[in-house]
């Protein structure tokens, strides 16, 4: 499978920057400015979805399908456009979530359009664009796929319940991945972490959007409704083993170096990385800890003053239906939202694509799923102390 960007840069599960640059705006904002917020009948514009069949799609590189001889080409995006007529103009721009936020909030905050009709990016900062009436509410009528196949983990997050501003594009897994034969025994519980035969060969993430919600569960916190007392018992913790030697250093998505050179033993890591990382070294492994996982998500909205809000809408429904969602699924290799396209895979004439339908890493199995769970986002209050000391231990 060719790699998606996680695999190639420090961008999908971007690093919550110390407060500068375009992460200020973002802090500026999600701290509740009142100007910044836009009430719900200031969001849209007459839609031409009509009579001009187009779309804008912003999304991160290499994140759809494409042919293996052209990768110019995108298979489904192409059959959307023939079956459809709408011609989709998909933009590779998204390389952060803080760099992205900070490019297209001055329009959004000046009730201006962004120029785009479909945007994908992270569930923790989707939370901050629904809170600021960012976004507009999608008419389900017209999704009728998505309303029967979204997955029911991810019906209802806490900043969006019920799914009115937001629907899962891909899916994830943050656990732990580890090298089986060099450490020479099995990790269940994110507190084997701690062990003293794998003092300095541990990496946590650094970002504070994608490291806490694991190290909670460690604690038997529930993450769906953790307090600030849960967050600091983690930062204390996590201090103590900075203190003591365990944690090598804190990653990007280049923990995945650390781990294939042997450099370290055991780390947080998203299951979509293991899968390409097992292609070649089937002795890394990927846990769900006894205690848990944060099951996240990518997510498309429709960002206010959107011209095509009915063409966006179309396009998002018909990537669920299930023989759509399972050919991306195929391509990407992270948790497919819709469970419906397991019975395509599995089907598949190709051996190896229909081996993809028993992966647990894209379609998590039953003991599997009841372990995962999706974490309350941070609120605007709480986000500039919490950043502030979660980067003073990270070294932001």
């Amino acid at each position: 499978m060719p790699q998606t960007s996680s695999r190639t840069s420090p961008s999908r599960r971007s690093l919550l920057r110390a407060l500068g640059g375009t992460a200020a705006l973002g802090a500026l904002a999600g701290c509740g400015v009142p100007a910044a917020y836009v009430r719900p009948g200031d969001r849209s514009v007459p839609d031409a979805s009509a009579t001009d069949h187009r779309l804008t799609w912003a999304n991160w590189p290499l994140y759809i399908d494409t042919d293996d001889k052209n990768p110019n080409r995108r298979p489904t995006l192409e059959a959307f456009g023939k079956r459809t007529g709408i011609r989709v103009e998909y933009v590779e721009e998204i390389n952060d979530n803080d760099e992205f936020f900070g490019k297209i909030s001055p329009a959004l905050m000046n009730h201006q359009s962004t120029g785009r009709d479909l945007i994908v990016i992270s569930d923790w900062m989707c939370a901050r664009f629904v809170r600021l009436g960012w976004v507009q509410e999608m008419d389900r009528a017209r999704q009728p796929n998505v309303a029967k196949h979204l997955d029911p983990l991810l019906r209802s997050p806490a900043f969006d319940e019920g799914r009115r501003f937001t629907v899962p594009w891909q899916s994830g897994i943050t656990g732990i991945a580890y090298n089986h034969r060099k450490l020479g025994r099995e990790i269940r519980s994110v507190k084997d972490l701690w062990a003293s035969d794998l003092k300095g060969r541990v990496t946590l993430l650094a970002g504070l959007d994608e490291s806490f919600a694991l190290l909670m569960q460690g604690n038997g916190v529930d993450i769906t409704k953790w307090t600030a007392d849960d967050f600091h018992d983690v930062c204390d913790e996590v201090q103590r083993q900075v203190g003591r030697g365990q944690i090598r250093r804190f990653t990007g998505n280049d923990y995945t170096k650390d781990l294939v050179s042997g450099d370290v033993l055991a780390c947080q890591a998203y299951s979509g990385d293991v899968i390409q990382l097992q292609a070649d070294n089937p002795d890394i492994r990927f846990v769900v800890p006894e205690e848990g996982a944060e099951l996240w998500s990518d997510s498309l909205m429709i960002p206010n003053r959107a011209r095509h809000k009915a063409n966006a809408e179309k396009l998002i429904d018909y990537y669920y239906q299930p023989e759509v969602a399972a050919a991306l699924a195929a391509w990407v290799n992270y948790v497919c939202p819709v469970p419906a396209a397991r019975e395509v895979l599995a089907a598949d004439p190709d051996k190896d694509t229909a081996a993809l339908a028993g992966n647990p890493l894209i379609f998590p199995d039953t003991t599997m799923r009841s372990r995962l769970a999706i974490a309350r986002d941070i609120t605007s209050t709480e986000r500039v102390d919490f950043a502030r000391r979660w980067n003073r231990i990270v070294g932001l």
